[in-house]
């Protein structure tokens, strides 16, 4: 909310200032929009016409006025308009929200009260407690609506959009964007930050954007999770933020949100972001410390239809996209909003009695290695397969060791965001172009040009501040800034109850790795019993409640977090069972009209009058409205719902074909007699490190599947060796102790204490009775050297 203007009111560039605090009067004629900045230094003046019934006119004064001034204005105004009642004060507020029209008026919405809930750079971020909803024609020139019971039902379905709930923003920081984004330099190619897409509020801010040219009214509302925390470590005491954003395309709620659409974006799209910074004290420096992870929906063309009569839905996969365009779609905005390289961490099921995830996992190996066929090597994507349900004997702090191992390798892959500030450097002018007229954010060379882990320039341009690495490290002791270059992407089925257990273990090794460049510890490993990980571990918990909440309508299954806290087992069960039933009273319930709420809010749907009303439309309508008429906007599902009728042969699929779903484990086979597992070659092999590890390469479709049996050699039919691969099915987990949804389902009809949640029981095809007994005890092996051996990391960093 820059000031775009460039002038000097008593000393102060308003250019650097922005408003943040508002006053609403009205007269018969007009609403006045009183704006000032925070050191009341200046005022504006914003008019909004109300003598038009359909028409948003709004008018921006450009003039920066005193306080005397500001108050000479509005005498005059009252005086001017006695006759007609003069001027009223309406309400305090704090930044426009936007505007939004149904079916004739337009209404402003606004926000009247505000708590801050942290601060970045000392930038303050802030949250919505309280906010309004008013008309704008005045109502001597409103007609007497014939669609007023439709306009009031469209009222109500906006207002069922609680703001006050996971909405946050900040008047001077890009909140939309992360810190390094924020720190060195963002190529918006022309387009304001509004329409990024964490900016829910683009579509309601649209019209007075385009009008004023500016953003100095409005706020940017983010979507997702917002927390703060002060935490010490060996003495030195630090901020860690977690930042979830969610992304406004493809959004919506977990059975009517699946998949991919055509353009490549996927449902449950969210960024995490972990920000550690310490502030300065006695002359040394400020540092600060970024990285950023993500999860989405399984990026094919899939779906799920909610029923009451079926709490477990069969998962609908459509072969539309045979050449994966849509995903080859998603992975390539991945690319250019992160850099190379992106590592996909899948943690879907290998096998089950009743194909389920396993069609969806076949299907996106297939996928991914159709899109790296056309990619040079360093370009391929990364893929790592870990079936979170399989060896679910595991203990939870096993589980989350072996997760930390995986967070390691993806961190060496793509490094982290390293800052440091000198004394002569004050991060709040690092933001000179936060909210600026036209939000043209200076261009700067692709941040994936310009980034690299270890050879930066010497001198790096950030902002304003010119940081040169040998002065710094010689005068104040700093190490070189260091970028991120790439990204872990997590996903399960529904991105939320298994992600968030492995968005944690990530987010746990990153921070060490970040506390380690603040100098605050020599070794980055923190133990899971250290205090400091269990605050961590409190703050990914709630915020996987949270994104649990906005998506699948209840909090997410935390049986980790809970055998880690160590909650009564009993109590641990009955809370998933009752997270179970919430979940699915809401998707089956209400689920319909929250994702109706959403798509007014986003503009998706936009209402006409002689139009079908939103509530009208069935699923398949809804879904394809677009391609009928104008009043669905850009950014919707651009495709048909699947329909069951048109799937309904993939969950026919033969005994074979099922049964080259669980390649992976064909070595052990009895069929495969002569097979002998990875886990009896020599000691470098993959498998040393884990129950099953294999390196495989697709070379044809599903039923073709390879795997390594030392470092260098792939089994084939039709070839004696092959290249690594960046395919890495890796299952010593089998069991998230999270996601246990389905297990409880299934044994629902006996409850008791013991059967509920105790995922103890390990669905073992026979076939792996005798071989998967050498794979576990060669885990215990494993779990005693607690490391991967060499030939396991050069695989994984083979392409750094």
């Amino acid at each position: 909310m820059e000031i775009s203007n460039v002038g000097v009111v008593g000393g102060v560039n308003s250019k650097s200032c922005y408003m943040q605090k508002f006053r609403l009067y009205e007269t018969r004629s007009r609403f006045y929009m009183i704006g000032r900045d925070k050191n009341k230094t200046f005022w504006r003046v914003l008019k909004i016409d109300r003598l038009e019934a359909s028409e948003l006119n709004i008018v921006e004064d450009s003039t920066l006025y005193t306080e005397t001034e500001y108050c000479d204005i509005l005498r005059c105004i009252h005086e001017g308009n006695k006759s007609t009642g003069g001027l009223k004060f309406i309400t305090n507020c704090y930044g426009i929200i936007g505007f939004i029209k149904f079916l004739e008026p337009y209404y402003m919405l606004i926000i009247t009260n505000r708590k801050k809930i942290g601060k970045i750079c000392g930038h303050s971020v802030y949250a919505i407690t309280k906010s309004e909803m008013v008309p704008i024609p005045h109502p001597s020139v409103r007609s007497k609506l014939a669609y007023a019971k439709d306009e009031n039902r469209y009222k109500k379905l906006l207002c069922s959009m609680d703001l006050t709930k996971d909405f946050f923003y900040s008047y001077s920081y890009n909140i939309m964007l992360s810190l390094q984004k924020n720190l060195c330099g963002y190529n918006s190619k022309g387009k304001s930050l509004y329409e990024t897409l964490f900016v829910w509020n683009e579509f309601l801010t649209r019209g007075i954007r385009n009008n004023l040219q500016n953003t100095s009214w409005t706020v940017a509302l983010v979507y997702g999770y917002f927390k703060q925390v002060n935490l010490s470590i060996s003495g030195h005491k630090f901020n860690m933020i977690i930042i979830a954003r969610r992304s406004r395309h493809y959004a919506g709620t977990r059975y009517l949100k699946r998949g991919v659409n055509e353009k490549g974006r996927v449902a449950n799209d969210v960024e995490t972001e972990q920000i550690v910074f310490a502030d300065a004290s006695d002359g040394s420096p400020k540092q600060i410390s970024s990285v950023v992870q993500i999860r989405g929906s399984i990026p094919l063309f899939w779906s799920q239809e909610a029923s009451p009569l079926n709490i477990r839905p069969d998962i609908i996969l459509s072969h539309t996209d045979s050449k994966f365009e849509a995903t080859r779609l998603h992975f390539d905005n991945l690319v250019e909003r992160y850099g190379k390289p992106i590592i996909i961490l899948n943690l879907i099921k290998t096998h089950e009695k009743k194909p389920r995830e396993t069609l969806l996992r076949t299907e996106f190996v297939n996928a991914v290695n159709s899109i790296n066929q056309n990619l040079s090597e360093d370009a391929c994507l990364r893929f790592l397969h870990l079936d979170l349900h399989r060896q679910s004997r595991r203990k939870a702090t096993n589980v989350l060791l072996q997760l930390g191992k995986v967070a390691a390798i993806a961190l060496d892959l793509t490094g982290i965001f390293y800052f440091p500030v000198t004394p002569n450097t004050r991060l709040e002018g690092l933001f000179p172009y936060s909210y600026s007229g036209n939000n043209n954010v200076y261009e700067t060379v692709a941040v994936q040009n310009s980034i690299s882990k270890f050879n930066v320039d010497k001198e790096t341009k950030v902002g304003n501040c010119d940081y040169n690495g040998d002065d710094e490290n010689k005068d104040y002791n700093v190490k070189p800034k260091t970028l991120q270059s790439g990204v872990l992407r997590t996903n399960c089925i529904d991105c939320l109850d298994r992600t968030n257990i492995a968005q944690f273990a990530y987010g746990l090794v990153a921070l060490g790795r970040q506390l380690q460049m603040l100098g605050f510890i020599e070794d980055p490993d923190i133990d899971l019993d250290n205090p400091l990980a269990k605050e961590v571990m409190k703050a990914y918990e709630s915020m996987g409640d949270t994104l649990a909440f906005q998506y699948g309508g209840s909090a997410a299954h935390n049986k980790i977090f809970s055998e880690r806290r160590g909650q009564w087992k009993a109590a641990a069960q009955s809370q998933e069972l009752i997270r179970i039933i919430q979940r699915y009273y809401n998707n089956t319930c209400l689920d319909g009209a929250k994702q109706k709420a959403i798509n007014i809010f986003l503009g998706h749907f936009q209402p006409q009058q002689g139009k079908p009303a939103l509530w009208e439309l069935d699923s398949d309508q809804y879904c394809d409205i677009g391609s009928h008429g104008p009043n669905l906007a850009d950014g919707v599902v651009g495709r048909s719902l699947i329909r069951r009728s048109q799937s309904d042969y993939i969950l026919g699929e033969s005994d074979a074909a099922i049964r080259n779903l669980h390649a992976p484990d064909c070595q052990h086979s009895s069929e495969n007699p002569d097979k002998r597992s990875c886990l009896e070659s020599t000691s470098d092999t993959f498998t040393c490190e884990s129950s099953i590890c294999h390196c495989w390469k697709i070379y044809g479709g599903m039923g073709n599947d390879q795997y390594c049996e030392s470092d260098h050699i792939c089994y084939e039919k039709h070839k004696d060796a092959c290249d690594s691969s960046n395919f890495l099915d890796v299952d010593w987990l089998s069991s998230s102790g999270n996601s246990c949804e389905e297990e409880l389902l299934e044994r629902s009809i006996s409850i008791s204490s013991d059967n509920i949640v105790n995922e103890q029981i390990t669905e073992v095809p026979a076939s792996e009775s005798g071989p998967i007994l050498k794979e576990r005890e060669s885990e215990e092996q494993f779990n005693k050297n607690g490391k991967h051996t060499d030939s396991f990391e050069n695989w994984v960093t083979r392409e750094k």
